[in-house]
């Protein structure tokens, strides 16, 4: 296993669209970022988080020193829930501009870090909001400088241009992806996510899986796209029992942390389908519903409607959870079965029936999820024909397990 002749202390500078720090200690780099910033002429910012991780982990004590050694100040925007809404994005972005912050530091795992990214458009247009931004009625070409500090081994959003945002009262959870919004910086410090409980571990690992599940089935996919696909999964499916084993294994959040990277590069190449664009409307029903849980739920549905298309792909990802596969599309309900009963064993047991979904939801779901503003796009690349029928019979298949 690579793995093993890897220094997980050594701070590796990984350049993507994003100059990225990855490793235990990296954290610590923010002082070169903060020096960077202040270079070029930056003397005030916004810092958007959530209510309590950005200093549980450690990471704030060194972020707020680095910034009073360097001379910039701040405003805390720290009131960032799971599946954020427009009106905390509308907040966070009041803040700044009422410190004229000229960048934004994103404090969490993707939560903040899209709630942080959505700001710092709003810094660059004034008069807009964040209902306007996600209802595509302006399409930016600008934000103020990003710093994406993440707290999880997850959304991958760190390393890619996507945010997503729920509009409460139209029930609407969209995602917008603009270049403007790579982060100029960012940090993956491993040590800064041994706080996540064991419950957030297994949903932010998942959520990694479904990032490339998807982005190597999509129409658009790419060798590159599998390739991440099929090492980010041998890693989950390596790293995650020994981080439930041990919370504070580092070498374990290390792993994991660097799949999440590679998945959120994964879809930032080749986008995303069924599962996300299934989940944004069960999140944005229920918006204290998590969003690993959501995907988690769906996914055997949405590889038990996909793997005829793509069997030799997905047999080829899939490799580490179901050894074995022949590719061929008759095996289709034995690898959604498979693919649950892994998600069940790493202890993620849920159906929708458990969450309080119901037959009656469906038509809404479905409805939801074709007029959502964006969530078209995702259909769009699907590898499968993604017709109302279709959607209905994976939200159906996902009330329930499949191997009852």
């Amino acid at each position: 296993m690579w793995e093993q002749g890897i220094n997980i202390s050594d701070v590796r500078e990984i350049r993507t669209r994003v100059n990225l720090f990855f490793g235990v200690g990296a954290i610590n780099k923010i002082d070169e970022i903060a020096m960077s910033l202040k270079g070029q002429g930056i003397h005030n910012l916004l810092v958007v988080t959530g209510r309590g991780s950005y200093k549980i982990s450690g990471a704030w004590p060194v972020v707020s020193e680095a910034l009073r050694k360097h001379g910039i100040g701040w405003e805390l925007y720290d009131q960032v829930t799971s599946n954020p809404n427009v009106d905390q994005v509308d907040a966070a972005a009041a803040l700044g501009r009422k410190n004229k912050a000229q960048a934004v530091i994103a404090i969490g795992g993707g939560s903040p870090i899209d709630t942080g990214k959505s700001a710092a458009i709003l810094l660059k247009y004034p008069d807009e909001d964040a209902r306007s931004l996600y209802t595509f009625k302006f399409v930016p070409t600008e934000a103020v400088p990003i710093v994406a500090i993440n707290l999880t081994h997850g959304t991958g959003t760190e390393v890619n241009r996507f945010a997503v945002a729920t509009i409460p009262e139209k029930e609407y959870k969209p995602a917008i992806a603009y270049d403007c919004i790579y982060p100029s910086y960012a940090i993956d410090d491993p040590a800064l996510m041994t706080g996540l409980s064991e419950w957030q571990t297994r949903l932010v690992s998942i959520d990694a899986v479904n990032h490339v599940i998807e982005a190597a089935t999509t129409t658009v996919a790419s060798p590159y796209s599998i390739m991440l696909a099929k090492e980010t999964i041998q890693l989950v499916h390596r790293y995650l029992p020994l981080a439930i084993a041990d919370l504070d294994n580092l070498e374990a959040r290390y792993f994991l942390a660097y799949a999440a990277m590679l998945g959120g590069i994964a879809f930032d190449n080749s986008l995303l389908h069924y599962t996300h664009a299934l989940e944004h409307p069960l999140s944005g029903i229920k918006p204290d519903l998590s969003h690993g849980l959501g995907l988690a739920m769906l996914l055997p549905a949405v590889i038990k409607n996909i793997y005829p298309m793509k069997p030799q792909i997905l047999a080829g990802i899939l490799k580490a959870i179901l050894p074995g596969l022949k590719g061929v599309p008759a095996e289709a309900d034995d690898v959604a079965v498979g693919v649950e009963k892994w998600l069940f064993e790493s202890g993620v047991r849920s159906k929708l029936v458990d969450e309080g979904f119901t037959e009656a939801d469906i038509p809404k779901l479905v409805n939801l999820t074709f007029t959502t503003p964006s969530l078209s796009g995702l259909l769009g690349v699907a590898p499968t024909e993604a017709s109302h029928k279709v959607v209905e019979q994976i939200f159906r298949d996902s009330l329930y397990p499949l191997s009852k």
